[in-house]
């Protein structure tokens, strides 16, 4: 397929406002390649982020974004689809009746450009030669993992990922990454053969919200936390990413992916490497990835009997009928694929040993939810045996990531009256109660941090090596006893907390899982 070049950019750069005292400062003058451009993840996400970055005054007079697909668009065409997105967008995410602010989608739409090209095809990277030019350049692989090494591949092979003292280009690569281990390893080795590890920025959504970035913030920056932060403190640690959808239009890729290759080796394990990993040295990207690394390469080797997988049957959510995985367009009558897993993890390091990680992920589950809970040692009864208190309650720090952000605490309190009984009681925090928020996707700071040129919250090759690595044993295990796997299928209803089996790993040590409607 030629390539067909629609171009309609401003007149060039101006300068960029320089940071005034503790405001981030406006990101340099780039020309942002979205291939996969007309595309879903561009509408709903990237764009509206980069919308939000033109309202907080973050981009460059002579930013532009140049959407390269083959689909059968030019740039006015692209123009109207992202702006009926962005009206959308807006309304939906907005608690208040807040409208599109025109003029700021007027600057980001006239930046906005098609290029009309085979991702495979050489004509394509040649048009982009004369877009991108001499400046700064970053290109977002916004497209199926099949195409990650081949475009930069191209990109290289047309001398577009050559940086100079003067200019930066930069590829950001969206998951999966890799669909084991081996996978991973060969990904990670066919991009840098053609770029430094400087230039490769591997995204994972969940660390552009906030709740999981202020995990380092509340931990390092509190003088409260950090010291309890460890096994003489700490009971165990449960990670929940919860959803209520079904497998949607994905039922071909779920069939081959399944719910651990799809959260686990990523979102799981970054949230669970900024819980447990050490202070870094400090907030340099290298030093954050360095502990990510050390946390990640410390969890002891997985035994098949720790997990449980599951999969969904026909069930109600909020009243409403839900068909079975296996009634799911693209699946399989008899699909083995697994909808829920759920798994007991332990950190092989002088902070966490004894201490149990339970992490539980899937689809048509009760709530939506994600959330790290962290359960501290229960006090002493002795003292208050004498009172009308059955037991004392658990001590218990939730960090709210979805779908609202925030932190929660649980303790217990004198219940007022002239005798002593205890009572349990919460503290929480609300990100929107205390901030001013606009509706974002996520991905706002994400974008921001990769024009800027500060990786601390992309994963490096080590770190996604280290979660395939800790997800390995349950693969191999699977794979060489298809006939009579040692984690055998569990079934659930749509609308409850996963299988019966995933109650029963926790029930074995003594514990149980925060309710998922609580």
């Amino acid at each position: 397929m030629s390539a067909r070049l629609d171009l309609d950019l401003p007149d060039a750069p101006g300068e960029g406002d320089a940071a005034d005292g503790l405001l981030p400062r406006r990101s340099p003058a780039c020309t942002m390649v979205i291939f996969g451009g007309g595309g879903d993840l561009t509408r709903r996400l990237l764009v509206p982020a980069i919308y939000n970055l033109v309202g907080a005054e973050l981009l460059d007079e002579s930013f532009s974004i140049v959407a390269v697909d083959w689909s059968d668009l030019d740039s006015d065409g692209l123009r109207r689809q992202l702006g009926e997105t962005m009206r959308t967008f807006v309304a939906q995410r907005s608690a208040s009746a807040v409208m599109l602010q025109e003029d700021r989608w007027d600057w980001l739409s006239q930046r906005i450009s098609f290029l009309r090209g085979g991702f495979d095809d050489p004509m394509t990277y040649q048009a982009l030669s004369s877009v991108c030019g001499v400046g700064n350049c970053v290109f977002y692989l916004a497209v199926a993992a099949r195409f990650f090494a081949p475009i930069v591949g191209q990109l290289e092979a047309a001398g577009l990922t050559r940086e100079t003292e003067t200019r930066f280009r930069r590829v950001v690569v969206e998951k999966p990454f890799g669909s084991d281990l081996a996978s991973a390893r060969a990904l990670n080795a066919q991009l840098r053969n053609a770029l430094d590890e400087s230039q490769i920025y591997r995204i994972d959504h969940y660390l552009g919200k906030e709740t999981v970035q202020n995990i380092l913030a509340l931990r390092f920056s509190n003088g409260f936390f950090e010291p309890l932060w460890n096994r003489q403190n700490i009971d165990h640690v449960q990670i929940t990413a919860a959803e209520t959808v079904g497998v949607e239009t994905r039922g071909r890729f779920y069939e081959t992916t399944g719910a651990l290759r799809d959260m686990v080796p990523n979102h799981i394990m970054q949230l669970l490497a900024m819980m447990a990993m050490e202070a870094p040295s400090s907030f340099d990207a290298d030093a954050v990835r360095d502990e990510k690394s050390k946390v990640l390469s410390a969890v002891h080797r997985l035994d098949p009997g720790d997990i449980v997988r599951g999969q969904y049957s026909a069930g109600h959510i909020a009243g409403r009928a839900m068909s079975g995985y296996r009634e799911e367009a693209d699946v399989a009558p008899d699909s083995g694929a697994e909808t829920f897993v759920a798994m007991k993890l332990r950190i092989d390091n002088w902070r966490w040993a004894g201490v149990p990680f339970y992490v539980r992920t899937g689809k048509r589950l009760a709530q939506r939810k994600t959330e790290i809970a962290i359960h501290f040692k229960q006090a002493p009864y002795a003292l208050f045996r004498e009172t009308p208190v059955e037991k004392l309650t658990p001590n218990i720090m939730v960090l709210q990531i979805q779908p609202s952000e925030g932190v929660t605490m649980q303790f217990s309190a004198k219940v007022p009256g002239p005798t002593v009984k205890l009572g349990g009681v919460r503290m929480k925090f609300d990100y929107a109660d205390w901030f001013q928020e606009d509706p974002s996707t996520g991905y706002e700071t994400l974008i921001y941090d990769c024009l800027i040129g500060d990786a601390t919250l992309f994963q490096r090759a080590d770190n996604v090596e280290a979660g395939w690595g800790v997800v390995q044993p349950a693969l191999d295990a699977w794979a060489d006893d298809a006939a009579m796997p040692p984690c055998p299928l569990q079934f659930y209803p749509a609308g409850k907390a996963g299988p019966a089996a995933a109650d029963a790993l926790l029930a074995r040590d003594g514990r149980h899982w925060l309710r998922l409607n609580g």
